[in-house]
């Protein structure tokens, strides 16, 4: 009891010092301040070169805020994330791999399939344009073109018809003339057909392995054992054995070209 008391008075002790000298160490301590981040556009200003600059930066930052929409719609990456997310669920991994694999893997992939198009746009528009030899709505035209050979490549005629009629735009004399609002949509749905195609492939025999363990259950009379748990191990090792990665990621690439 007696060491208990003196615990309690030494605690109540060091609080009451804490809060006589905090005080002092804060008054004794150097200020501190935060930088300010102004972004102001004054309508009486003289120079036309900070209003170019604070308008790009305003361009840019839009653009950062709708990359991931871009990199969804007008790359690769709808296929592949689609396809590598039904062979999980086909395997019946459930989580494995997890979400955060998938997508490496298929930001990877994207960036591997997309690299001759970054480069284009990179050395077409985006090199000059630093250089100061074109403009802003030059480079940007310029760096449309690669992108929209690599849709129109992936894009199915019956698609870009269909959106040409909704849009009720004339029908354009050559594949360059179709806008983009026109193509991208149309590509977005090519992409999501394409991928579920190779997805059925790719389900198939997985599926005709969970019917042949659940005819084989059936036919022992175990039927409380689910037919998952029989077949997961099957699945992982034919999976395995056929190296499906490699036949997977390899058929997925070439797709593109």
């Amino acid at each position: 009891m007696k060491k208990t008391l003196l615990t309690i008075t030494g605690l109540m002790l060091g609080l009451a010092i804490c809060s006589f000298l905090a005080p002092q160490l804060a008054s004794a301590a150097q200020p501190f301040s935060l930088p300010n981040v102004n972004l102001t556009l004054n309508s009486g200003t003289t120079e036309p070169e900070k209003v170019q600059s604070l308008i790009q930066l305003v361009i840019l930052l839009t653009i950062l805020s709708l990359a991931p929409a871009i990199l969804l719609m007008v790359t690769s990456f709808t296929r592949i994330i689609i396809v590598l997310s039904l062979i999980r669920t086909a395997l019946g991994t459930q989580q494995m791999p997890p979400n955060q694999v998938i997508v490496g893997m298929t930001l990877f992939l994207t960036f591997f399939i997309m690299s001759p198009v970054i480069n284009r746009v990179n050395t077409e528009a985006l090199k000059p344009y630093y250089a100061e030899q074109i403009s802003g709505e030059i480079a940007m035209t310029r760096a449309v073109v690669p992108v929209k050979e690599f849709m129109l490549k992936q894009v199915r005629e019956k698609d870009l018809a269909l959106f040409i009629k909704i849009a009720k735009e004339p029908r354009p004399a050559k594949p360059e003339d179709v806008t983009l609002t026109t193509l991208i949509p149309a590509f977005v749905i090519s992409e999501l057909k394409t991928a579920f195609q190779i997805g059925f492939m790719i389900y198939l025999p997985f599926l005709i392995l969970d019917m042949v363990v659940a005819s084989v259950l059936l036919s022992m009379g175990m039927m409380m054992l689910p037919p998952i748990m029989v077949s997961l191990p099957f699945k992982l090792l034919l999976f395995v054995l056929v190296d499906g990665w490699h036949l997977i990621v390899g058929s997925l690439v070439q797709s593109f070209h």
